[in-house]
């Protein structure tokens, strides 16, 4: 990628970060099955139950996409508004729980190769879209290699890795914390484990992980919650719904709660330095990993 097309992305994601006191959380898994489009419909889903407004920048393609898992089927794409001149209120669907979703796999995948006006289109469109809600969950394609909207928000912006205690995603967690610490120079991360028998369970699997990144790259991993195993997410999901509609009283629920009451509770954007975003963004997007971190592509 261009230096100047890394600068030009940077600057309009700027925009959208720099609004007032949004939050904007990326939710990411190392791989797929991890359950992190899962855990950021849920999450916002019981954040907007309590009042607040949110937003779901969805990178995944359906099926099993967020806007799938709430029963939606969007007609357009955030990179519909560049290229057929839709406005950002055609492309967002609504969920009956008041969650908005604003379809962006296509767009994601896009934006390294669209034109320079084209580009600026899209970022005014996501900066539109995301006016005025209290937090933009970005449900990031399970990829070891974060797409350029991610790998962008990534530096300045909290990031949580949903994980399981599988050695393979414990593995493929630590390896994206270790690209994203030496290649983007992050030194903060947030870990929810999904899938755990309980909290002890939990605490071992976030441990693993903690103790070798603070070690081996001194960056620092924090826990912010555990979500059950619990067949009643599977069934939730089964009638693409939240949990948290479907079983309110289950403490697969209150978990989903307790995450994003958390989340609410993190620093707002004014309180984070987002003056380094362009260099970090163009680090990230430029680099080429190197032979001893590779990981595996899309």
């Amino acid at each position: 990628m261009f230096p100047e097309r890394a600068a030009d992305q940077a600057e309009g994601l700027r925009r959208l970060l720099l609004q007032g006191s949004t939050r904007v959380v990326v939710v990411a898994g190392a791989q797929s099955g991890l359950g992190a489009t899962s855990v950021a419909v849920n999450i916002a889903a019981t954040l907007a139950q309590s009042g607040k407004r949110v937003l779901v920048l969805d990178e995944n393609p359906p099926p099993g996409n967020a806007a799938d898992m709430l029963g939606l089927n969007p007609r357009h794409d955030l990179l519909d508004a560049v290229r057929r001149g839709k406005a950002w209120r055609e492309i967002v669907v609504h969920s009956r729980h008041g969650v908005r979703i604003l379809p962006a796999a296509h767009a994601t995948r896009s934006l390294p190769l669209l034109p320079a006006t084209e580009r600026e289109g899209l970022l005014d469109c996501l900066a539109e879209a995301s006016r005025g809600t209290d937090i933009v969950l970005v449900d990031a394609a399970p990829c070891a290699v974060l797409s350029p909207v991610s790998a962008a928000l990534v530096p300045g912006q909290p990031l949580l890795l949903v994980l399981n205690a599988t050695a393979a995603a414990i593995t493929g967690s630590y390896a994206l914390i270790k690209r994203l610490a030496m290649g983007g120079g992050r030194q903060g991360f947030m870990v929810a484990v999904n899938k755990a028998r309980d909290g002890r369970d939990a605490q071992t699997v976030f441990r693993n992980v903690e103790q070798v990144a603070r070690l081996r790259l001194q960056v620092r991993v924090e826990y912010l919650g555990f979500i059950p195993a619990d067949e009643k997410l599977k069934r939730a999901a089964q009638l693409r719904c939240p949990v948290a509609e479907a079983f309110p009283a289950e403490p697969v629920a209150f978990s989903f709660e307790e995450i994003g009451r958390n989340l609410m509770l993190l620093p707002g954007v004014g309180d984070m330095e987002a003056a380094s975003l362009p260099d970090e963004m163009q680090r990230l997007m430029g680099r080429t990993p190197s032979p001893n971190i590779a990981l595996a592509a899309c």
